[in-house]
């Protein structure tokens, strides 16, 4: 698929871009979700009016000691992606023999971020079997 196709369209009737949904990968391996395009080479001030809304579901499968590591990135040309400095990665990790609950987070982006973000996610060696869980990565105002 070409990084434009990649891209995620603009929800016509909000104006805002629809959210990614974008299955866990298996144990031992990562993924990418389609990247939302910002609309500006520097986006800057705007990301002022806006989060970031990162939202797992529970994860029943997540084995205990076991993790699933989603970090933000972001892209200047769409094509090579970095994480995102000021964030730490979102960790979830299994306990108890019941994996791990349900979890969101929303972010505020840096003035610094650059045109294109996605979410890099990934899966610890013996993570189990989470690849019938997704993750949604939105823009919220």
């Amino acid at each position: 698929m070409s990084a434009s196709a990649a891209t995620n369209r603009k929800n016509v009737i909000s104006g805002l871009p629809a959210p990614i949904v974008t299955a866990l990968p298996a144990a031992n391996a990562n993924n990418n979700t389609a990247s939302i395009d910002l609309g500006d080479a520097s986006p800057g001030a705007a990301t002022e009016n806006f989060d970031v809304r990162i939202s797992v579901p529970a994860l029943p499968s997540l084995a205990d000691g076991q993790t699933i590591t989603l970090a933000l990135q972001d892209s200047a040309d769409n094509a090579t992606f970095a994480a995102i400095g000021e964030f730490a990665s979102f960790v979830r990790t299994g306990a108890g023999g019941t994996g791990a609950a349900a979890a969101e987070r929303q972010l505020k982006l840096p003035a610094t971020v650059r045109r294109y973000i996605r979410l890099n996610q990934a899966a610890s060696a013996t993570a189990g079997n989470n690849t019938g869980v997704s993750t949604t990565l939105s823009i919220v105002i």
